[in-house]
C-alpha cells in the first residue's frame, strides 16, 4: 500500500495546560475525500491549524505530507509543498476585484517581472475558471453573492495547485441550492485529482462527498468510518445532541 499524502500523528495543542487537540491522529490517501465533524468546540479548526501551521503548529505531535515532515516548517512553505487551506470566515479583500484576490494569493508562486506578472495573471484567471466565477472577475469581492466568495476562497487556494486541499466549513451560511452547487463543484475538483480534507457542519455535504468520515469530540477522535457508519453510530448523536445537526 502507497504512503499517505497526509499523515498526522498524535498531534495535540495546549493552551493554559487545556487540550485543545488531543493526540488525533488521521491520514489521507491521495485522491480520496476525508471528512471531519463534529460538535462546536470540538478542536476540527484546531486541527486544521496544527496542520496547515496557520496561525501556529502543534505542541507535540508530528505532520507528514507526501513523506516530509512538515509540522516544523513556516505555514508559507507548508502551502508552497502543495497543502492549502480555507477558513471559515471569508478571508478576502472587499475593496479589490474577484480577480485581484487571486492575484494576491497567486504571489505564493513567486517569479518577477513582466513574465512573473503574466504567469500569475494566467494562473490566476485559470483558477477563477475552474471555480466557476469567471464572471465575477471585475467585480469586487465585498459585493458579490456568498456562494462566489466561497468559490473565491477556493479559486484563491486552486491558484497555487494544491495537491491537497483543506476546506474549513465551505457550505456554512449557504441555503440548500447553493450548497447543492458547491457539492458538484468540490465533486468536480476530486474527480479532476485534487485530495480533500472537509471540515463540514452540513453533514449532507459530507454524506454525499466524502469516502470516510472521523467525528471529533473534545479535542479528540470519537469515531472514524465510511459516512452510513459514522452518522448511525449512536456516540455521534449522543455527541451532537443540543447542536441540531444538519
Amino acid at each position: 500500500m502507497t504512503a499517505p499524502l497526509l499523515d498526522v500523528r498524535a498531534v495535540s495543542r495546549f493552551f493554559g495546560g487545556f487540550p485543545a487537540v488531543a493526540d488525533v491522529s488521521l491520514q489521507v490517501r491521495e485522491g480520496e475525500i476525508l471528512g471531519i465533524a463534529g460538535p462546536n468546540g470540538a478542536g476540527k479548526s484546531t486541527l486544521f491549524n496544527l496542520v496547515s501551521g496557520v496561525p501556529f503548529g502543534p505542541s507535540r505531535g508530528e505532520v507528514w505530507f507526501d513523506g516530509r515532515r512538515v509540522d516544523r516548517l513556516a505555514a508559507s512553505r507548508i502551502s508552497r509543498a502543495g497543502l492549502r487551506r480555507t477558513f471559515q470566515s471569508e478571508q478576502l479583500f472587499p475593496a479589490l476585484t474577484v480577480l485581484d484576490n487571486v492575484l494576491v494569493a497567486a504571489a505564493y508562486l513567486g517569479g518577477g517581472g513582466i513574465f512573473g506578472h503574466r504567469a500569475r495573471r494566467a494562473e490566476a484567471e485559470r483558477a477563477l475558471e475552474t471555480a466557476g466565477i469567471s464572471g465575477y472577475a471585475a467585480d469586487l469581492a465585498g459585493d458579490v453573492p456568498l456562494l462566489v466568495k466561497k468559490k473565491l476562497m477556493i479559486a484563491s487556494a486552486l491558484v497555487a495547485r494544491p495537491r491537497l486541499l483543506m476546506l474549513d466549513e465551505p457550505a456554512g451560511g449557504l441555503n440548500t441550492e447553493d450548497q447543492r452547487e458547491l457539492t458538484e463543484l468540490l465533486r468536480g475538483l476530486n474527480a479532476a485529482g485534487l485530495t480533500l480534507l472537509i471540515i463540514e457542519h452540513v453533514l449532507s455535504l459530507l454524506r454525499e462527498l466524502a469516502g470516510r468520515m472521523i467525528v471529533l469530540t473534545a479535542g479528540s477522535v470519537l469515531v472514524e468510518g465510511t459516512p452510513r457508519e459514522v452518522l448511525s453510530d449512536p456516540r455521534v448523536m449522543e455527541a451532537y445532541l443540543g447542536e441540531g445537526v444538519a
